[in-house]
């Protein structure tokens, strides 16, 4: 019986990390907001897959809020005027504004001839895939002869 409430613990306790990493989607700050040890919660992590699954998806539900957070907070800045806020929004959201990165130079290549050891090797190479068709002195002879 002290097995099954612990295991009902646990999984209550489950639940509610997940729910508070829908809106706090940092596992140290809700650990100890309810009192769980890191290591607990990363056993329970490593040993149920659902929970493991339930806990990514949470925290990318905690991740999407606080950017929408951030994002309100920006536009707000914009609309005080808050010089910092309008220069970041245009750096990130305008291409006149964006950062450019300039690149200048010679592209330099050097054309190495074959030697007939390498062009040999490569011929067999292509003929053996049939990309080519066979260069043999009793092949012409046959084609001559038809």
């Amino acid at each position: 019986m002290e097995k099954e409430l612990s295991s009902s613990r646990k999984d209550k306790n489950k639940e509610l990390l997940i729910e508070q990493l829908k809106k706090t989607p940092i596992i140290q700050i809700v650990c100890e907001k309810l009192n769980i040890a890191r290591s607990t919660f990363y056993r329970w992590k490593n040993d149920d897959a659902q929970f493991s699954k339930n806990v990514d998806n949470a925290i990318i539900e905690g991740n999407q809020l606080i950017n929408d957070l951030a994002e309100s907070k920006l536009i707000s800045a914009i609309k005080d005027q808050n010089m910092t806020g309008i220069i970041f929004w245009l750096k990130n959201h305008h291409k006149t504004y964006a950062d450019k990165l300039e690149l200048r130079g010679k592209i330099k290549t050097e054309i190495n001839n074959l030697t007939p050891e390498q062009e040999e090797l490569i011929t067999k190479a292509l003929e053996l895939s049939s990309l080519v068709e066979k260069k043999n002195s009793s092949d012409n002879n046959l084609s001559n002869n038809n």
